[in-house]
């Protein structure tokens, strides 16, 4: 695999013709490195990988996510990498048929399907953080922003057992790293554990969940086939897990480093939907996609063949000072949030309104229980940063306190 890691800084030279999203370098100075990319070049092409297209700009990124018809998913989901070939569904399907498989999970994340959800939501919130307020010190990561969404989505969602959680949240963490040579195997083995989950669901009696629709579901006049059954469940398994993790950890690293953030919604909590959108236009966790060009065409003036690869940075777009005014800046005063943390076009993320709740009752939660937060210092949190971004570690101390209840 041709790479190109930078020995040092990362150059102009490397943004403008080298630029790797597969980088440890690039995941250390992830934002400074994207607005550098969108003042100098905001479209630009990458010879790493066979050679690729980087687009960086708000205005480029919407419109080459909803235009399906001239930037294919079904083509190629991803550059060139180590990671699996095997069909997601239905984010590497394009219209219509995409809508087909689209509409079968639509329907089970509605805000009506969701508002249910609360209430056993803040007692997972609650109970995990039962586990550790008295010690005054965690890994937010390790001990909630991993747990958390992953635990509340087998309960609710899938209807999976817990005790396998474990198991597979290893798995989709891998699954989640293309450039590791484990991710595919991680992927295989999430795929299996899947299968195993289909086929005990075909058994039991219907829960009327997401797993039901996808079972009954008829695909262009056909019984859905069992290769489609696990491709639409290992998308909603690998969306439902990190993706939130990621957003809650970089929420936390934000409160250490900006006290008065949390301090005012602890004193505000009706301001804490506004906060999870702004959490999510700057620290939003699905970072980038990749689409590939059906035919000839242009971005912004560069002429792109058919079949080259292009990477849509949602997070650089989120941050494009041209849509957001003083983008870097945490602002609960802004007049306009049309942030694309979920995507954009065909395939945005089906499950945005679950995201947003769990976002913001972890927030209420957080704010409401925990004082004094500080992140221990000396400690290297690291990133991992390809398709969705989130820290490695977050430990952190605060004033320690009894449980809930006694």
């Amino acid at each position: 695999m041709e790479t190109s890691e930078p020995t040092g800084p990362i150059t102009d030279e490397w943004i403008e013709q080298h630029f790797d999203h597969l980088s440890p370098e690039l995941a250390r100075e992830f934002h400074p490195t994207l607005a550098r990319a969108r003042s100098r070049c905001p479209v630009t092409r990458s010879d790493q990988y066979g050679g690729f297209w980087v687009t960086t700009r708000y205005e480029d990124v919407l419109r080459i996510a909803q235009d399906w018809q001239t930037f294919s998913s079904e083509l190629g989901i991803t550059v060139p990498n180590n990671g699996p070939t095997m069909k997601i569904l239905p984010v590497t399907i394009d219209p219509p048929l995409q809508r087909t498989f689209k509409r079968l999970i639509n329907t089970q994340f509605t805000p009506a399907k969701v508002g249910p959800w609360e209430e056993p939501t803040r007692a997972l919130v609650n109970r995990l953080i039962d586990a550790f307020i008295e010690r005054g010190e965690c890994d937010f990561m390790a001990d909630f922003a991993r747990p958390f969404p992953g635990l509340a989505f087998f309960d609710l969602a899938l209807h999976a057992p817990a005790d396998d959680f474990e198991e597979v949240n290893g798995y989709a963490m891998q699954a989640a790293l293309p450039h590791l040579p484990e991710s595919r195997e991680s992927m295989m083995k999430l795929a299996r554990w899947i299968g195993a989950l289909v086929e005990r669901r075909r058994a039991e009696g219907p829960r009327g969940d997401v797993v039901d629709a996808v079972l009954g579901a008829e695909i262009e006049g056909r019984p859905i086939t069992t290769a489609e059954v696990v491709g639409t469940v290992q998308l909603l398994v690998l969306g439902g897990l990190e993706t939130t993790a990621g957003v809650l950890g970089a929420a936390m690293l934000r409160f250490c480093a900006q006290p008065e953030i949390p301090a005012l919604l602890r004193e505000r909590p009706d301001l804490i939907p506004a906060a999870v959108e702004e959490l999510l236009r700057l620290d939003g966790s699905f970072i980038c996609i990749g689409r590939t060009t059906r035919h000839d065409t242009e971005i912004d003036g560069h002429q792109v063949k058919a079949g080259e690869p292009v990477i849509l940075y949602w997070a650089s777009a989120n941050r494009d000072e041209v849509e957001f005014p003083d983008p870097d800046t945490f602002d609960l005063d802004r007049t306009s949030n049309r942030h694309i943390a979920f995507g954009a076009g065909p395939h945005r993320c089906v499950g945005s309104n679950l995201a947003r709740m769990n976002l913001r009752v972890a927030l209420e939660e957080i704010v409401r229980r925990l004082d004094d937060i500080k992140l221990r210092p000396g400690v290297d949190i690291g990133f991992h940063s390809t398709f969705n971004r989130a820290p490695h570690t977050v430990p952190i101390t605060f004033t320690p306190v009894a449980r809930d209840g006694g």
